[in-house]
Parts: C-alpha cells; sequence; structure tokens
C-alpha cells in the first residue's frame, strides 16, 4: 500500500478555493497544518480565503486563473514550487453546472462547462503529475453521483462528470501500470449545500433546485483529506447518491423511467426570470461562508472512511439507507 505524508506535513494545492467545497477544504486542511495554495478566478474572494486561513496561524497562497486555460494552471504549480518547494496533494475541485435540456442548450455554453469540469480536471491532472511522479503523493480529483448515470435537465454537467470519471480511471490504471508513486482518488458527492445553485445556467425558466438531501460541504472535505492521507480509489458523498448509483446499475430500465418521471420536477421549482451565471466569469459569493455549517452529515461516508471501525462494512449499509431515510422523511432545505 502506498504510503501518504499526514497532512501535517504536506503542501496542498486546490482548484475552485474561492467558494463551497474548495473554500471549505482549504480552511480544514490549513487547521490541521497543510500549506495551501489556491486558485479560481475570483481574486478578491481568493485572498478573502487566504486571508481568514492566516488570521487563523495558517499558511495560505493563492493565485487567481481559469481552469481551462494550461498555462494559468501551470502557473499556480509554480506558485507552489517556488513558495514550498513543490506539493504533496494536488486537488481537481473547480466546477460549473448548467439546467439545460439538451435541446436547448447553447452550444457555447456546453463547451465552456468540458471547458471546466472536464478540461479542468485533465489540465490539473497533468501538470500536477509533473511533480508527483517525482516526488509522490495524491491527486484527488472531484466528480459527481451525476458521474455514475444520467440527469434530467443536468444532461451537460452529468456529460462532463462522465468524462471525468472517465479520464480518471484510466489515468489511475495507465500509472498503476507505469508504477507511478501517485494515488488517485475520485470523490463523487451527491446534492451539497453550496453556491453553485445560485449561480448555475439556468434555461428552463423556472427555479433551479437540488433534491434533498443537501451534504454539508464538511462532508466532501473531509472525503478530499481522508484521501490525501490514505490511498482510496472512489469515495461517494452521501448514502443517498450511493444507493442512486447502485440502483442505476442493478436496475437501469427502472431507474431511467423513474427520473423520466420525477427528475425535472425534483430539480426545479417555480417560474424565474434570467439571472446573472458563473459560466464564463467569477459568480457571486456573498453567501459563501468559512464553513457553512449547512447540509446534513452523512453516516455512510464517515463509516466507509472509518479504517478502526469492526463494523465499518454494516455501518455504512445501515448509513446509506439512514441517509435515504432522511431524503424521505425529513423537510427539505432550499
Amino acid at each position: 500500500m502506498m504510503k501518504l505524508k499526514p497532512l501535517a506535513e504536506q503542501t496542498v494545492v486546490i482548484t475552485g478555493a474561492s467558494s463551497g467545497i474548495g473554500r471549505v477544504t482549504a480552511i480544514r486542511a490549513a487547521r490541521r497544518g497543510a500549506r495551501v495554495v489556491l486558485m479560481g478566478r475570483d481574486e478578491a474572494a481568493l485572498r478573502d480565503v487566504a486571508e481568514t486561513i492566516a488570521t487563523r496561524g495558517g499558511t495560505a497562497r493563492h493565485r487567481a486563473g481559469d481552469v481551462g486555460r494550461e498555462e494559468d494552471v501551470e502557473a499556480v504549480a509554480n506558485l507552489a514550487a517556488l513558495e514550498f518547494g513543490g506539493f504533496d496533494t494536488w486537488v481537481n475541485n473547480a466546477g460549473v453546472a448548467m439546467f439545460s435540456r439538451l435541446e436547448e442548450t447553447v452550444e457555447a455554453d456546453a463547451r465552456r462547462l468540458f471547458d471546466t469540469n472536464f478540461w479542468g480536471t485533465v489540465h490539473g491532472s497533468l501538470v500536477a503529475l509533473k511533480t508527483l511522479k517525482l516526488s509522490g503523493g495524491a491527486l484527488v480529483n472531484v466528480g459527481s453521483i451525476a458521474g455514475d448515470f444520467g440527469v434530467p435537465v443536468q444532461g451537460m454537467y452529468s456529460a462532463s462528470k462522465h468524462a471525468v470519471r472517465a479520464f480518471t480511471d484510466t489515468l489511475r490504471i495507465e500509472l498503476e501500470a507505469e508504477g507511478a508513486p501517485v494515488s488517485v482518488t475520485l470523490v463523487k458527492p451527491a446534492a451539497v449545500a453550496t453556491p453553485i445553485i445560485g449561480n448555475v445556467v439556468n434555461t428552463t425558466g423556472r427555479e433551479a433546485k437540488l433534491p434533498a438531501p443537501h451534504y454539508a460541504p464538511e462532508e466532501v472535505a473531509h472525503a478530499i483529506l481522508y484521501a490525501a492521507e490514505h490511498p482510496q480509489r472512489d469515495i461517494y458523498v452521501g448514502g443517498t447518491g450511493r444507493l442512486m448509483s447502485l440502483f442505476a446499475q442493478a436496475a437501469p430500465h427502472l431507474a431511467d423511467k423513474v427520473s423520466a418521471r420525477f427528475g425535472e420536477e425534483a430539480q426545479l421549482g417555480e417560474p424565474q426570470g434570467e439571472r446573472a451565471d458563473n459560466l464564463h466569469a467569477p459568480g457571486d459569493h456573498a453567501a459563501a461562508a468559512d464553513e457553512a455549517d449547512t447540509g446534513r452529515r452523512s453516516l455512510y461516508t464517515r463509516a466507509t472512511l472509518d479504517p478502526n471501525s469492526p463494523v465499518a462494512a454494516a455501518t455504512a449499509a445501515s448509513g446509506a439507507l439512514f441517509d435515504l431515510a432522511l431524503s424521505i422523511l425529513a423537510p427539505r432545505r432550499n
């Protein structure tokens, strides 16, 4: 089994660090002693994250850039090398979303989404490997359960996450064949309570929403930082998402019918006019908190990542069912 450094001895690069999952992950990594290097498109938001970390005694550097541009990603790797002599974990977290039926999707918008979600992951991974293959370390790609099955209204987003999954799986195989000292993990969150939904491209004419339950960004950060220290293949964040994935694999035709019947209504609310989005330019991070204590915890994810529990498997299974029960019985958070 590959050995990874304790987080307190690491330098961690995080893309998409200006809000949501990236922001929470950066702050928590720094709290645990890691040096962090932050990338995102919004210079002011990145500076705010770095200053928050500094006021709490942590160490952070940041550089604004677009993951869709390989030269911007290279510049962040160079910053890590200049400031800290390199890095030990690279997290490809940057992502944007889109609510649009496939026949109504503007091609330029779809290409821009792929530039961020897919090509951003490709650029980050290949740039990171130039360092990680020499020194060893962890590559963590943030995908989605939407990469396991189709999602109506979010078809292009789902397609981009399918591409991230295929790229990550193939990269892992090729590195294994080389004997490269790099751990490659794909983190697959279910719905997460982040600002992304408020900045989404939306052509439906109705309010965009994510089906309950909404998991806390902290749960995804926990999974990412666990993978930085412990080699993992895949980590599902949220038992509900894991069960949805298993359902789609075990009974694909039935899963399609259920999604066709309920999928759109579960994701669309009241009529809504046009609003700003973050596809082609940085979005509004005003709602982002340092460590947003919103959303639910996932017993499933915590159990699956607990190597010391003699009943981890059983707890994980019951946790998945518990998360699903919450999604059905508990009031939804919008």
